[in-house]
């Protein structure tokens, strides 16, 4: 038979386990609802008709360590059901929506590490959106929103015939605007014609240099792309070098009437100031 002390003893070790295990299980709830950091490399992405777009979606504080329990959502304002869903380990696409079925994957090997990003396929026009990553891992929870806006854009080709500079891009949305300088940033002018087919425009613009080996620039634009090309004519032909720039600032009133408010009471203030 146990001695009174015994039985004390027997049962504050029971207590001991059954306090730790309950503290042990308040501390895995309370962190995985502890608000983190989630962070995206680009905000206000562009994705490119046709080809494969990134969106941006991790942990900064992490820095390689692994993490486990990780959960990883991504959604589209606007749309049912999911736009992926990764969960310990694994996909749980059973309510993702169908416009995205097939088109999109993440990384398994990067999140562990607390990297989300999701690889969008076959980017389409309706792709367009605000989307929003969460993360939700042992160390806790966390959400960023990414504007991604989508276009159409293809560098320029160039050729030299007849004593005359063309360039041709067939695939551009929005519509493009085109304009010719010359070495010195004067603007020159040249015959532009864009056609249409569907949504796509094709851009076919020519300008006449006055003299053999001459440098010009050709700017193709739009409300979201800007393809700059200096074009230099050589005996031998044409040597081009393109880089393309794209409009961060995408139409904030339009998208936040948060922000019309404060500005409209931003507004007020200033005339009653005035006043």
């Amino acid at each position: 038979m146990a001695t009174l002390g015994e039985i004390i003893f027997w049962t504050m070790i029971t207590l001991i386990v059954i306090f730790s295990a309950l503290i042990i299980l308040v501390l895995g709830v309370t962190l995985a609802g502890t608000p983190v950091e989630v962070e995206s490399n680009d905000k206000l992405p562009i994705g490119n008709y046709g080809e494969d777009h990134l969106l941006s979606c991790f942990l900064p504080s992490q820095s390689g360590a692994q993490l486990s329990k990780v959960t990883v959502i991504w959604v589209k304002e606007g749309l049912t059901g999911v736009v992926y869903h990764y969960n310990d380990g694994a996909p749980a696409l059973h309510d993702q929506n169908k416009v995205f079925k097939g088109r999109t994957q993440l990384f398994p090997n990067s999140v562990i590490s607390g990297n989300g990003s999701l690889l969008l396929r076959n980017v389409r026009r309706t792709d367009s959106g605000i989307y929003t990553c969460t993360i939700t891992s042992s160390i806790g929870r966390g959400t960023v929103k990414i504007h991604l806006r989508t276009a159409a854009y293809v560098a320029p080709q160039f050729t030299f015939r007849a004593n005359t500079l063309t360039a041709e891009a067939d695939r551009w949305f929005p519509k493009p605007n085109v304009t010719w300088q010359d070495l010195e940033g004067a603007e020159l002018s040249g015959q532009t014609n864009v056609s249409t087919s569907g949504a796509i425009f094709a851009v076919v613009s020519s300008v006449t240099p006055a003299a053999i080996q001459q440098i010009f620039t050709c700017t193709i634009a739009n409300d979201l792309v800007i393809s700059v090309s200096t074009a230099t004519i050589k005996a031998s032909g044409v040597s081009v070098r393109t880089y393309v720039n794209f409009d961060a600032a995408p139409p904030l009133l339009a998208s936040s009437p948060q922000l019309t408010f404060i500005l409209c009471l931003l507004c007020i203030t200033y005339s009653h100031l005035a006043a």
